[in-house]
């Protein structure tokens, strides 16, 4: 069995608010259960929101960054996401960079990235997950899904899906922040193999299903039948 990437979880006021909200500004169709935003790509990750009274803060360890392919589409990205409610966001960049950074209705900071940026191109709309995170846990997480390193360069690392490619996932290396208010999580599916796997390559075993990977970020399996 392999250990099989299910979705990026993120807690919420309003989960399936927040759900359509994703699921309007990426084109995708919302779950029946109504918090997860589904995706028709194999390469492109799920979304899921849970209700939490966490409060809202300006820094979680993950935000999204999303693709266009040209100047014009950008605009559109960013007028569309604006529409549903989100807004700018003012985390010290500069006049000259080219991505623009926004904030969804909950506070939770995305970029929509320049077209000229060759890093995420053909990734599709959500092009990356980037995470705070060390060498150390990207290379933790290139061996625990069986993704190859796409880059792996002054301790920071991105890995990709080997056959659908798609979004890829991507530590900034040190400095790593304090992670404070909402939890984020990978959502896996492993076997009991699998798991014992897990820990041998350096997670952590909480009760319930939830693990912590070397860095001290929570992640949950579900038992694969």
């Amino acid at each position: 069995m392999t250990v099989r990437f299910l979705a990026l979880s993120t807690e919420a006021h309003d989960p399936r608010a927040l759900a359509a909200f994703w699921a309007a500004l990426l084109g995708r169709e919302v779950a029946p259960d109504g918090t997860t935003v589904l995706s028709d790509d194999p390469g492109q990750v799920v979304l899921r929101f849970e209700e939490s009274p966490a409060e809202i803060v300006e820094h979680n360890w993950i935000h999204l960054h999303l693709t266009c392919g040209t100047p014009d589409e950008q605009d559109a990205v960013v007028a569309r996401a604006l529409s549903l409610g989100a807004s700018h966001l003012d985390v010290g960049q500069l006049p000259e960079e080219g991505h623009v950074v926004l904030a969804d209705p909950e506070g939770n900071a995305f970029c929509v990235l320049e077209p000229a940026n060759g890093f995420t191109a053909g990734c599709g709309p959500l092009g990356e997950l980037a995470c705070d995170g060390t060498r150390e846990v990207g290379l933790f997480w290139s061996a625990a899904l069986g993704w190859p390193l796409n880059w792996d360069q002054d301790a920071e690392t991105s890995i990709q899906h080997p056959v659908h490619g798609g979004t890829k996932i991507s530590w900034g290396g040190p400095p790593v922040n304090q992670k404070e208010g909402r939890t984020l999580r990978f959502e896996l599916a492993a076997d009991d193999e699998d798991v014992d796997r897990l820990v041998a390559l350096g997670a952590t075993r909480f009760a319930d299903g939830l693990l912590a990977d070397p860095d001290g970020n929570e992640f949950r399996v579900t038992r694969s039948s």
